[in-house]
């Protein structure tokens, strides 16, 4: 028994942390019973190889395995409070950039989370009660190894035929990791990664780029409303870090939150049933699914991943008509790769950190108030007609700075997340409002279509409590969550021909396709729809989720709502056609990037 003191610890503290990770990511529908044995199988992989080596190299093996996956336990766990979805290979090789958000990686982390490291600091000392002389045949950890691989084998195939396309696609991954266990999710992780960079380098077919183009030229809108009206006209786009819809038109103790986006909606197109749609790469997500109507990486980052891709993106079209093009943010260029995709992009001018005058710094970066006053000059200096995109940064994720925001009374929500954040946004509310006025007074506003929107959530899921605490609710369903998942879209039009409430269903992947419209810019390859000329609107999530008309397909739980009522409906031949032509459009979008395939096509 002393010769096998570290197999025995490791076979049953190995188990227990992985089923305890998989009863915090998924508590509502956790299950020993049905996780218990792919779990084991995980784990015992590990222990085969170790038991083909002598005693002493063994303990040494499994203590570092033991180290590594509960280091990895800890980070999927962080990764997972903040964007509800499992890390993957992709996301690790582009967690460089994590360094500049070090305060939002830290206000995740939980000091019960070290728990998952406890028991290493015991180990060691084991060591040295441990018979290290017998020897140990390697048959059966040959055999062991065997049995390991075919019961993963049978609850992969078993999977794999629940949903199809779900392990080679990974669009759900935290579908995967809750009936396979996190081990398991790594290892199809893993081979997914090396399989597609390998397939990136195959031909793709003809058929499947005969099935991507039909799908794009069936996608396009008829473009009969407005098409062409505001050629010739500038487009001042912003895109706001973290704004939510649940703070237009609130109020706390009599104050409004965003007085002057709601003074905005007022005079424009206000659209209060769009999604953000972001992925594994944030911010940089939003900006690249709004000016190039394509989905997100499968994993990690476009940004990164797809950085010599040939684009046909929004400045591109805008440019080859002969407008000036800039991207501003008060960030450093090469956060997100940004200097390189902008450039890839067609924006003639980038103006990152080092071209503005750091003043004034609220949180990562340039406050928002100095970030747009001094926006405004570089807007002046621009050769119209122009295409601006702007991004703001004072209300990024964790809202710690709130010194810096100004006195705005949250009530009980003081000194929370909620609280802090609701802070942040009515101080950015009010730069954009002194914003907006200066560009009125400087004659742009009345020769601008200004489209301004959110660009992903700001409160976390694991932090829905504070919801419940802003609504006075008890309780929030999986509908009231998605549905609080809104951003706002504003489009103010200079003549004001356009304002009133749109109730479309709509994303950012819609706004190029929309703004295409407007300007009478090309549509080549676009998977978004025009709003315009749209009456049935889809937000389409990178983990396979949708919302169509009146229902919400959760792929998370494998499950359809009535998005009207909030209960549960059961799958019909119509859902699931939805469901199949969903992730037909996500694998077609995975094909564009994957091939470099607007180049190819470009080139025909």
């Amino acid at each position: 028994m002393r010769s096998f003191i570290d197999v025995i610890i490791f076979i049953i503290i190995l188990p227990c942390k992985l089923l305890i990770y998989a009863h915090q990511i998924n508590s509502n529908s956790f299950s020993v019973k049905s996780l218990l044995m792919p779990i084991i199988a995980s784990v015992l992989v590990f222990l085969a190889i170790g038991l083909l080596l002598k005693a002493a190299h063994r303990f040494k093996f499994l203590y570092i395995c033991n180290l590594i996956i509960s280091i990895l336990i800890i980070c999927d766990l962080n990764y997972f409070r903040y964007f509800k979805d499992i890390i993957s290979i992709p996301v690790i090789i582009n967690s460089v950039e994590l360094g500049a958000v070090g305060s939002s990686v830290k206000s995740l982390i939980k000091y019960s989370d070290f728990l998952y490291l406890a028991d290493l600091a015991i180990i060691p000392f084991i060591n040295r009660y441990m018979n290290n002389t017998k020897k140990i045949s390697k048959f059966p950890s040959v055999i062991l190894l065997i049995i390991c691989v075919l019961i993963n084998f049978k609850y992969f195939y078993k999977l794999s035929r629940e949903q199809p396309r779900l392990l080679t696609t990974m669009y759900n991954k935290v579908y995967i990791t809750n009936s396979l266990g996190v081990l398991n999710y790594h290892y199809i992780d893993i081979y997914n990664t090396a399989y597609n960079r390998i397939n990136r380098l195959a031909p793709i077919s003809k058929n499947k780029i005969s099935d991507i183009q039909n799908f794009i030229n069936n996608n396009k809108a008829s473009e009969k409303n407005f098409h062409g009206s505001y050629e010739g006209k500038n487009l001042i786009m912003i895109q706001v870090e973290a704004l939510q819809g649940f703070v237009i038109n609130s109020s706390i103790n009599g104050r409004e939150i965003t007085p002057n986006l709601n003074k905005l909606i007022k005079s424009s197109e206000y659209f209060d049933n769009f999604y953000y749609q972001v992925a594994a790469g944030g911010t940089s997500d939003a900006e690249f699914m709004t000016n190039n109507s394509l989905y997100p990486a499968q994993s990690g980052a476009v940004y990164f991943l797809y950085s010599g891709n040939t684009f046909d993106s929004m400045p591109k079209a805008f440019y080859n008509k002969g407008y000036d093009t800039a991207a501003l943010h008060g960030f450093r260029e090469n956060f997100w790769n940004r200097d390189v995709m902008y450039k890839n992009f067609d924006f003639k001018h980038f103006y990152g950190e080092k071209s503005f005058k750091k003043d004034e710094i609220i949180g990562l970066g340039l406050s928002d108030r100095s970030f747009l006053n001094q926006s405004i000059d570089k807007l002046d200096n621009l050769k119209s007609p122009f295409y601006a995109f702007l991004i703001t940064l004072s209300s990024h994720f964790p809202y710690d700075d709130v010194n810096q925001y100004g006195n705005f009374d949250v009530g009980n929500l003081e000194d929370t997340l909620m609280g802090n954040y609701i802070k942040s946004i009515h101080y950015t509310d009010e730069q954009l409002g002194m914003f907006l006025d200066k560009l009125n007074k400087s004659g742009l506003l009345n020769n601008s279509v200004i489209v301004l929107y959110g660009d992903h959530y700001a409160i976390p899921k694991n932090k829905e409590n504070l919801f419940l605490k802003f609504y006075n609710k008890s309780s929030i369903s999986d509908v009231d969550w998605i549905k609080l998942q809104k951003v706002p879209l504003i489009i103010h039009f200079p003549d004001g021909a356009l304002k009133g409430i749109n109730h479309t269903n709509s994303g950012e992947m819609d706004i190029y396709p929309t703004m295409a419209n407007l300007f009478n810019l090309p549509q080549k390859y676009m998977m978004g729809k025009d709003l315009f000329n749209s009456t049935q609107g889809k937000i389409i999530y990178r983990n396979g989720s949708f919302i169509d008309g009146n229902y919400y397909y959760m792929s998370e739980n494998n499950t359809y709502y009535n998005m009207k009522t909030g209960s549960k409906i059961p799958e019909t031949k119509t859902l699931l056609e939805k469901r199949q032509s969903v992730l037909d459009e996500l694998e077609y979008s995975d094909s564009i990037l994957k091939h470099n395939l607007i180049k190819k096509l470009d080139e025909k």
